[in-house]
């Protein structure tokens, strides 16, 4: 049994904003461009009341919230912010795993501190990054990542939730469907058809019923329902994928245009890969319609490639690959199976019978 903490900041990008201008405070921020063509990146708490959310046009989201004050992002600052609140990750255990800039997991089974109680600890953190910050943060402490994560969900803004090893399977039963890692939009509706929406009834199919109707997800969700979920907190994580993607000013047709903007982001892949020293096999054209709908077309080759030259030239294949159906406002590349993929372990599954010994 492992004791896991996932720290989430608290609206990360717009707080910072909100921090280092005293004018923005207790208004509807939102990070992001205020064009006709862009994007919010983050929300402030007050803004996410008018159903303003992150990846939302600004176009929506102003008209949302007709008060809505728009700041551009300032990531070297973040970054800055971000580096401090590590620092303070660093002062309980080296088990680190950040996910972006503002969330990650720890694992405080065996601390620097000595402190058996995840809770307590998560409870530190969260002062310390208030005291030498400004800012707040979540928590969710559990036996696994999966579950921590969700938990530090249920009493946010500025809040914790410690769910212990015998409240795991209760937790899980009660928890919506659309929770459960692996479940996307589609997904779930094919749940709702199968007569699933909660833990409960994912538990109640069978593990073959699950492969039947899903696949190789289907072991996945009748291990994780029950508590099974082995990731290890990982100090290094090893990239799956690297791509860049753009969104145009104005929506483009023309396959020659898109070439152009095409070859404009495998460069800016080539760099990515140069300074990560990575290669991969996949390239992986996204496609962002003007309706927004999307669209992705893959292609696998049986080397690894890392110049522009090879990723545009597989992009273009896949950009003439099917007529486009409609003009174009986003088009991205990405290239995944990468040569620092290592095949999962297959670790032994364990089923949760045994309460920890020590506090949680």
């Amino acid at each position: 049994m492992r004791k896991i903490i996932h720290i989430d900041m608290d609206a990360f990008y717009a707080s910072v904003e909100q921090l280092d201008n005293p004018e923005l405070r207790g208004k509807a921020v939102a990070v992001g461009g205020s064009s006709q063509r862009g994007v919010v990146s983050a929300a402030s708490y007050e803004a996410r009341k008018f159903g303003v959310r992150s990846a939302m046009s600004s176009v929506i989201a102003k008209r949302n919230c007709p008060d809505l004050i728009f700041v551009k992002p300032r990531f070297e600052r973040y970054r800055e912010i971000s580096q401090r609140i590590r620092e303070i990750f660093f002062e309980y255990t080296d088990l680190v795993e950040p996910l972006s800039l503002d969330e990650a997991y720890l694992d405080v089974t065996e601390n620097k501190k000595g402190n058996p109680s995840a809770t307590l600890i998560a409870r530190e953190i969260r002062d310390k990054i208030r005291e030498k910050t400004g800012l707040n943060a979540s928590a969710g402490i559990s036996i696994n990542k999966f579950i921590a994560k969700v938990a530090s969900d249920v009493n946010k803004p500025n809040g914790q939730k410690t769910v212990p090893p015998e409240e795991v399977l209760q937790f899980l039963e009660e928890l919506d469907i659309r929770k459960f890692y692996g479940v996307g939009k589609v997904t779930a509706e094919k749940m709702y058809r199968l007569g699933i929406f909660s833990g409960k009834d994912l538990k109640e199919k069978s593990e073959e019923f699950l492969t039947e109707h899903f696949g190789k997800s289907g072991a996945h969700f009748y291990n994780v329902v029950r508590g099974i979920h082995n990731s290890e907190v990982k100090p290094h994580r090893i990239r799956k994928s690297l791509g860049a993607e753009r969104t145009f000013n104005e929506n483009i047709s023309s396959e020659i245009f898109m070439l152009e903007r095409l070859e404009n982001i495998a460069e800016e892949i080539e760099r990515r890969l140069k300074k990560s020293q990575v290669a991969g096999k996949t390239v992986t054209l996204k496609i962002k319609y003007s309706d927004f709908t999307l669209q992705t077309r893959s292609k696998t080759i049986g080397y690894y490639i890392a110049s522009k030259d090879l990723i545009i030239e597989i992009a273009k294949e896949l950009l003439y690959q099917e007529k486009m159906k409609d003009s174009v406002r986003l088009l991205g590349i990405s290239l995944s199976n990468l040569n620092t993929d290592k095949e999962d372990s297959k670790e032994e599954k364990k089923e949760i019978s045994v309460q920890l010994k020590f506090k949680f």
